[in-house]
Parts: structure tokens; C-alpha cells; sequence
């Protein structure tokens, strides 16, 4: 009892600090999304009625669903939101609007009768809007036209970011938008295009959907049908990897298997440098640091697999254009997949692992660590060995021109430690529901990376069925992909003691 008399004051601040909270205002903006994601299902019910797949009403059931639940949060519990947002704020506004929202997105699963299982549902809800691209869905041919139409914006919707669709429309946030774009980009240095956030991201919104739409033209130039031009866009631009049909990406023509291959490519470049391309400053593209690796990294692996390719018996052709495609997508994270080469040399095994891990650009709708990371890392070890040659020296850390200060580093160093001690705690746990090592590590780290299902160790990786998982099994990945795509921090730390005191 002496013991918890003691502790007793330590709390009070706590508590204090708990209750000054603004939950009003995470609980508008939660609702307000929520809002956004009920107008998102128009689109759904629209290609039902089309369609005539029989499930439009079910479809406008889950939208009314949505739109309740949002209006509540945003009009009940969000009513007299004070607009002063604080940075401890900004983590749990970006938490919360990363489970919440998948959680409502599993509504019209369960509402169609499509998924059963409300673990189901929310894995395949969550895969989506984290551009994971994993999915319990068995045959999708069986799927309802409206139903594939809502799983493709899911991860078009997440591509960019939930955060972004706050900050571009709410504009009285003002400095409160800084921390939550710091809290979506956690870990990363992201460079604004105007120096007003609000318009900033409103025209990274323009690029994305400039380039969706571009896409979208070409496959349908290229003879594909409008619904399937349609949903591949919305999976290849997000990166999200979600397959259209049992045929999978292998049913279009090879023109369109080169225009997926070429947008994949483009989807892993930070967008703020796509916009700089787009509006006639090509130059700057080239002299980021992080695109000349991503470029050099690409061109490597594919020398490298189309090499082993041939080398182990697979026709020439063949093994340029799967090695093109593979690497695009693996570097991207977009993890589409066709089928492999007949021979599968282990120098493929071992870049495709590498490249998972590696991942895209910061501020790509691509997960993984990032190139930005592992460059700063590298420099700050280089130097270090360097110092212990010639102590009096002073190095700085510098990309494109600019130095990044010791806290960054530190910052850097802890996500990567933390990245890996889930990827290993992920793998213990799914070892423990029956999967072999290989396949366990395997998983937990192309659904950290947001990756999903690829060619990995040959067949391993890429015909995984993750309907057959136990449930534990699926919460876990739920959770690498959420950890993966909200990039850790923000889930750290609204559990963390810390966190809540002043």
C-alpha cells in the first residue's frame, strides 16, 4: 500500500495531461475521414448498378454505415473541436485515423457477404488502405464488380496518405498541420513544394491523381477493358499490388505489361520530384542523391537477375522482361506478380530479399525502409570509422548539399532497430502457427515493407494463402502492415508512458 501511495502523485500530472488532451478535434477529424471514405463508396455503387452484380444496396448500406459513424465522431463527440492542434496531438490524430479508417473499410466485406469473418474483413480492409496488397480473397472472378471497384480505392485511398486528405482540405489547422505532416512522414525528411502546407500538399494530390489518370488512358489505348484499366491504375499508382482478377496482371497485353512496369518504376520516386518533372524541372529529378541510388540500385538488380536468369536455363527474353517487371514492382513495393521463369537462381532470391527491406523513396507512396535512410545511415558509419582514424577531424552528414543534424541520425538509427526487432518478433509469432522459418521470415517482412505477396525463395513468397492463416496469424500481419505504413512512431508513442507526460 506504501508502494502505491508513492506512485499516486506520479499519476496526477499524468491524468492532467490526459484530460487537457484535444480530443474533440481527433475525434472531428476521425469523423470527418470517415466522412470522406462514405463519399468514397459512390464510385462502388455506381459500378454495381453497372454492372448489375446484385449488391448495390448492400454497397449503399455500408456507405449510410459509414456516414453515420463519421457524422457522430465529427458532430457529437467532435462538436466545439478547438482548431489548436500540438504535436503530442499529431501521433494519435495519425494512429487513430490509421485504425479507424480500415476498420470502417471492412464494412462492405461483411456487408456483401463477401467475407464472413470479421478478422478476414479487416485484413483485407487494412492490406488495402497500407498498400500491402495481401489478400484473403481465393477467387476473385467470383468477386462483385462494386466490391473490386471499393478494394481498389482502398489503397489509392491510403497510397498518398489519410493524413493528406486532412491537411489539403482543412485549412484552419494552420501550424497544426506542420505536426501532422511530420507525424505521416515520420522519420523522413520531406520536402514541400509551396511554402504554405495546405497548398503543398494539394499539389502532391494533383500528381498522384494526374498520374493515376494517365495510366488509366494508356491501358485503356492499350485494349484493356475500363474496369480493369481502372482498378490497375489505382493498384499500380498506390503501389498497393492488389491483383484485378484470377488471371491476374498476366491477362493484359505486353504493351500493358510494360506501361505497368514503367509506373511501378515511377511510383517509387518521391512525388514532390514528380512534381518538379511534371512542371518543366526535369534537372532537379537527377540531382537527388536518393533518385541517382534508386536509379543505380534498379539498373544493378535487373543486370544482376537477368544475368542469373539466363544463366540457369530460362530463355533470354523471357528473363529481361520478368526481371524488369519483378524488380519494378519489388523496388516500388507495389508486389504485383507473373508468373516466374521455369529455373529460379538463388541470386534472385537474394536481391529480391534485399530490395524488400530497402524499399523506395521517401515520400513515395512505396513502403520498406527508404534510400534516404539507408544512405544516411552509411555516411554517419563511414564517418564514424573515419573519426577513429583521425579523432581531431569533424564530418558532417550531408544529403543533397544539406546537413542533417546528430538527432535525425538517432532518429534514423532507432526506426531502423525497431523496424527489424518486428520483422523478428512478427516471424516468432507466425513460426508458432505453423510456418516454417523461411516462409515466416519472409512474411513479416514484405507485409512490414507494405510489399505482400513475392516471388521471394522461388515459389516461397509469392502463392502464399493467407485465408488458410489462423487468426493470430493474421492480427500479427495486420499489425506489420500498420507499423509499416504509419512508419512505427506514431503507434510507439501513444503507448508510450512517456508520451503522456508533460
Amino acid at each position: 500500500m506504501a508502494e502505491v501511495n508513492r506512485q499516486l502523485p506520479n499519476l496526477v500530472p499524468v491524468m492532467k495531461h490526459i484530460r487537457e488532451f484535444n480530443f474533440r478535434l481527433i475525434a472531428r477529424l476521425a469523423g470527418m475521414l470517415m466522412v470522406v471514405m462514405a463519399a468514397a463508396m459512390a464510385l462502388p455503387i455506381i459500378a454495381s448498378i453497372y454492372y448489375g452484380d446484385g449488391e448495390q444496396f448492400d454497397l449503399l448500406l455500408s456507405a449510410i454505415l459509414m456516414m453515420v459513424i463519421g457524422l457522430f465522431a465529427r458532430n457529437i463527440l467532435g462538436r466545439r473541436a478547438s482548431y489548436e492542434l500540438h504535436e503530442k496531438e499529431s501521433f494519435w490524430i495519425v494512429a487513430v485515423s490509421w485504425i479507424t479508417v480500415p476498420l470502417a473499410g471492412a464494412i462492405p466485406y461483411l456487408m456483401t457477404g463477401t467475407l464472413s469473418s470479421f478478422t478476414d474483413a479487416a485484413f483485407e480492409s487494412f492490406s488495402g488502405f497500407t498498400t500491402t496488397g495481401s489478400s484473403v480473397l481465393v477467387r476473385l472472378d467470383d468477386v462483385s464488380k462494386g466490391l473490386m471497384v471499393w478494394r481498389s480505392l482502398t489503397q489509392w485511398i491510403g497510397g498518398l496518405g489519410l493524413i493528406m486528405f486532412v491537411i489539403a482540405l482543412l485549412r484552419k489547422l494552420n501550424i497544426g498541420s506542420a505536426y501532422l505532416y511530420d507525424a505521416e512522414f515520420s522519420g523522413t525528411v520531406q520536402r514541400k513544394l509551396h511554402p504554405r502546407l495546405s497548398t503543398s500538399v494539394t499539389y502532391m494530390w494533383l500528381v498522384y491523381i494526374g498520374t493515376t489518370v494517365t495510366l488509366f488512358l494508356l491501358l485503356l489505348l492499350s485494349g484493356n477493358d475500363f474496369l480493369t484499366s481502372f482498378n490497375t491504375a489505382l493498384s499500380v499508382v498506390s503501389t498497393g499490388g492488389f491483383q484485378i482478377s484470377d488471371a491476374g496482371i498476366e491477362g493484359m497485353s505486353n504493351l500493358s505489361l510494360w506501361w505497368v512496369t514503367s509506373f511501378m518504376f515511377l511510383s517509387g520516386i518521391n512525388i514532390a520530384l514528380l512534381f518538379r518533372l511534371v512542371t518543366g524541372h526535369g534537372r532537379d529529378l537527377f540531382r537527388s542523391e536518393e533518385f541517382r541510388l534508386y536509379l543505380w540500385v534498379f539498373l544493378t538488380a535487373f543486370v544482376l537477375c537477368t544475368l542469373a536468369f539466363v544463366l540457369h536455363g530460362n530463355p533470354v527474353l523471357q528473363s529481361i522482361n520478368y526481371s524488369a517487371f519483378h524488380l519494378a514492382s519489388t523496388v516500388s513495393t507495389c508486389g504485383l506478380t507473373v508468373t516466374p521463369p521455369l529455373h529460379w537462381p538463388l541470386m534472385a532470391s537474394a536481391v529480391t530479399f534485399i530490395l524488400i527491406i530497402i524499399g523506395a523513396m521517401s515520400g513515395s507512396t512505396g513502403g520498406g525502409l527508404k534510400l534516404k535512410r539507408i544512405v544516411l545511415l552509411i555516411r554517419y558509419v563511414r564517418n564514424y570509422f573515419t573519426r577513429m582514424i583521425h579523432p581531431n577531424v569533424v564530418f558532417t552528414v550531408r544529403i543533397d548539399k544539406n546537413i542533417i543534424s546528430d538527432e535525425y541520425i538517432n532518429k534514423i538509427f532507432a526506426f531502423v532497430f525497431m523496424y527489424f526487432l518486428f520483422i523478428v518478433g512478427g516471424s516468432f509469432i507466425l513460426t508458432l502457427c505453423d510456418l516454417t522459418i523461411p516462409q515466416a521470415v519472409c512474411m513479416a517482412a514484405a507485409n512490414i515493407s507494405n510489399l505482400g505477396p513475392t516471388p521471394i525463395l522461388g515459389e516461397v513468397g509469392a502463392h502464399i494463402t493467407y485465408a488458410a492463416l489462423p487468426a493470430v496469424a493474421k492480427w500479427t500481419l495486420i499489425l506489420l502492415m500498420l507499423v509499416g505504413r504509419v512508419e512505427i512512431f506514431a503507434i510507439l508513442a501513444i503507448v508510450s508512458p512517456a508520451y503522456w507526460r508533460r
